[in-house]
């Protein structure tokens, strides 16, 4: 699987509204761009966690079992069609943003690497995804931390934008709302075709 497919995929997933975004811009309402952008820094750390299990588990996975690695690549694709399948059919969710206190930068820092750090939804999709775009033949672990390594730095990006563009944004509800259902539409409908691609490029070349 190309990087370039791989980089398409990251940033579109990073610019998808999710919990994330919506915690930051809520730490940067409450305490301002101090808290926002430690909470950005906060929950990077928190993913590079996530990283570094992703990494250890499917290089022990594949050590014990390469059939069993590829049942979960399969496993991924399919993941990543539901995820696509729960993006379009989502409902829209108000436009208000949640209500947090402010505690200052440290402890938004503590917060979001608690917040990233303790995300099962977090760790499952670096488990279905990142394999999806290992080279086989070649060292896993490097390619897995580099993989999601990028993963994190493009979701960080996204979540610096976000608070410094959340004064802003929080003028128009209406069109964050919109903008919002539009980048969840989009992303639902990359999410189902790179899950058919990679199931049926598998398909393909088993054949």
């Amino acid at each position: 699987m190309s990087f370039v497919a791989f980089l398409i995929a990251a940033i579109v997933l990073a610019v998808t509204p999710g919990p994330g975004i919506a915690y930051v811009v809520a730490r940067t309402v409450a305490g301002g761009r101090s808290e926002g952008m430690a909470s950005c820094l906060g929950t990077a750390a928190g993913g590079l966690f996530h990283v570094a299990a992703a990494a250890l588990g499917l290089s022990l996975l594949i050590a014990r079992s390469a059939m069993l690695f590829g049942v979960v690549k399969y496993i991924g694709a399919a993941y990543l069609v539901y995820l696509g399948i729960r993006l379009l059919l989502r409902k829209d969710e108000a436009a208000g943003i949640a209500t947090v206190a402010s505690h200052g930068a440290r402890r938004a820092f503590r917060e979001g690497i608690l917040v990233e750090a303790l995300n099962v939804k977090t760790a499952l999709f670096f488990l279905a995804f990142l394999p999806q775009f290992v080279a086989p033949g070649q060292p896993m672990i490097p390619q897995l931390v580099m993989l999601g390594s990028i993963c994190v730095a493009l979701n960080t990006l996204v979540d610096v934008g976000a608070v410094l563009a959340a004064s802003r944004l929080l003028k128009s509800s209406a069109a964050r709302a919109a903008r919002a259902r539009m980048l969840t539409r989009t992303s639902g409908v990359v999410m189902l075709g790179l899950g058919g691609y990679l199931a049926l490029a598998r398909r393909a070349s088993a054949v």
